[in-house]
């Protein structure tokens, strides 16, 4: 347990996320680890996570590369898959996957993959008014009734990353990134009380009771 004079009692770690991220799993190992602490979790836009690691309102945030800054650090997770969004009962629906050389004649609606504005291209997508590629995650987070999303075979990759102001020497943010690389409690630094070792209580004698041997 995390007594009240270990530097991790009661201390806040504040993570932004971007749509498409699920923090839960992670949020569930931070809990078994640091019950003593808290793991606030803070949706956010691309552009409005990064600033919040910037302004001190976040101490690390998952975003979608690429990050721009020197005086930004990130480490890339994983990598995510493109999907076509297109409207209920258009002709994707009927196909497993498609290419990119197939959706050549539709109407594109595109979006940055840092912008902010992916629900509204949804909305969009809905009216008919085009198809739209975009990262597998976020398509789950957006889905709808009115739409279809279908795996893009060559379609562009994301990479989601963990971003961190390089001058923030917080414990926790290192905590945390050994939480998202799959560290062991066991060679995880930082906060982690140490066990206490419980001294060894000497087992009582038994008095030897065999017979002793007459000369």
């Amino acid at each position: 347990m995390v007594q009240p004079d270990n530097p991790a009692f009661g201390a806040t770690l504040r993570v932004a996320f971007v749509v498409g991220v699920t923090p839960g799993k992670w949020s569930k190992v931070w809990a078994e680890r640091l019950p003593r602490t808290y793991l606030e979790l803070l949706p956010s836009t691309a552009d409005a996570a990064v600033k919040a690691v910037e302004d001190g309102a976040a101490d690390a945030a998952l975003v979608r590369l690429p990050v721009a800054g020197e005086h930004l650090s990130s480490i890339p997770l994983y990598v995510e898959l493109s999907v076509v969004v297109a409207p209920k009962d258009h002709a994707i629906e009927a196909v497993d996957s498609v290419s990119m050389a197939d959706l050549a004649a539709e109407t594109m609606l595109s979006n940055d993959v840092r912008g902010d504005d992916w629900a509204a291209v949804v909305d969009l997508v809905a009216t008919g008014a085009g198809v739209a590629v975009m990262p597998q995650s976020v398509a789950r987070a957006l889905s709808r009734r009115d739409v279809v999303a279908r795996p893009v075979t060559d379609g562009p990759e994301t990479r989601i990353a963990l971003a961190w102001l390089a001058a923030n020497n917080n414990f926790l943010v290192e905590e945390f990134i050994g939480i998202v690389r799959g560290r062991t409690a066991n060679s995880s630094r930082g906060a982690q009380p140490k066990a206490e070792k419980k001294p060894k209580v000497a087992k009582p004698r038994t008095p030897d009771r065999r017979p002793s041997r007459r000369r």
